[in-house]
């Protein structure tokens, strides 16, 4: 299984997906554009800070809100390796999946763990934190299979020998 280390950035309970990604942004034609507007109603300043490899910690209820699958994959375009949080909305979370993006649930992490942070993630293992382990619950091998890939039509295609 795959492990990585990230910086942490710090949301709290309920964050929706109007706060992700504000509904006026969804005009933009490309995730590109959209972007530098993630978070902007809760932190205008968080999409211009997380770098490549940094890790969402958030509390219950993460994606909540309408379905927009624009949600995930800004998260995702801003090079968030994973989302951590207590819990997440159904949609959200298969809307993540399906777009290649890792979410994690723990219930005690995102009350332990500050922002600006690191942390480890041993993939369906555990998070090393200050020395402590938090267990992680074992995602699917087909989940896992359309996160590597780096989402469902990536993963059907390599399945289908169309990519590599």
């Amino acid at each position: 299984m795959e492990t990585f280390t990230g910086k942490v950035w710090c949301l709290g309970d309920d964050i929706d997906t109007d706060i992700i990604l504000p509904t006026e942004y969804l005009v933009f034609k490309t995730i590109d554009e959209m972007k530098p507007y993630a978070f902007s109603p809760l932190r205008p300043e968080l999409a211009g800070r997380i770098q490549p490899g940094d890790i969402i910690v958030a509390g219950n209820n993460f994606g909540c809100g309408s379905s927009r699958e624009q949600a995930p994959e800004v998260v995702k375009a801003l090079g968030v390796k994973c989302v951590i949080a207590k819990s997440f909305a159904r949609i959200f979370f298969r809307n993540a999946i399906n777009n290649g993006l890792l979410l994690i649930e723990n219930s005690e992490l995102p009350d332990a763990v500050s922002e600006g942070d690191e942390i480890s993630v041993n993939v369906n293992e555990a998070i090393d934190y200050n020395g402590k382990k938090y267990h992680i619950v074992s995602l699917p091998d087909n989940l896992l299979e359309i996160i590597d890939a780096g989402g469902l039509v990536k993963a059907m295609r390599r399945r289908n020998g169309l990519e590599n």
